[in-house]
């Protein structure tokens, strides 16, 4: 594998671990992503999942609170893995995406309990985070 210095001067790109339990017990044993965060607290797809249909279900407050513990699951586990508090978190890396989608889902959730500030914050690190990933999950 090839890796390539970052000529700007930024830091690298931060990908977090995998957890391929996590993501059988979604896929191959259809588990309910209560149950997933149960037995992963850290998977923070599992809260992403969470956060997404208490939004679509119209509770609002719920979503806020699960994209929040995603969130905040999610930064802890960019720490552990480097993350200085800025540079990439690359979408196309299967393990960050449930961090940002909590992050995505925390500020749509904000913005609709009127936390417009916080609502703008997340949207804008999602954007210096990802640009792909606020593409794809900005609504």
């Amino acid at each position: 594998m090839t890796t390539h210095k970052n000529l700007l001067g930024g830091p690298d790109p931060t990908h977090l671990p995998e957890n391929e339990d996590a993501y059988r017990m979604l896929g191959e044993e259809s588990l309910a992503p209560a149950e997933v965060a149960a037995k992963h607290p850290t998977f923070s797809l599992a809260w992403a999942m969470l956060a997404d249909d208490a939004f679509e279900a119209g509770r609002v407050v719920e979503s806020y609170a699960y994209a929040r513990t995603g969130y905040h699951r999610g930064l802890d586990q960019l720490r552990r893995s480097g993350w200085k508090g800025h540079g990439p978190i690359p979408w196309d890396h299967r393990a960050n995406r449930g961090f940002l989608r909590c992050l995505a889902a925390l500020a749509r959730a904000a913005d609709s309990v009127g936390e417009k500030d916080e609502a703008e914050r997340c949207w804008q690190f999602l954007q210096d985070s990802s640009a792909e990933a606020y593409a794809a999950l900005k609504r």
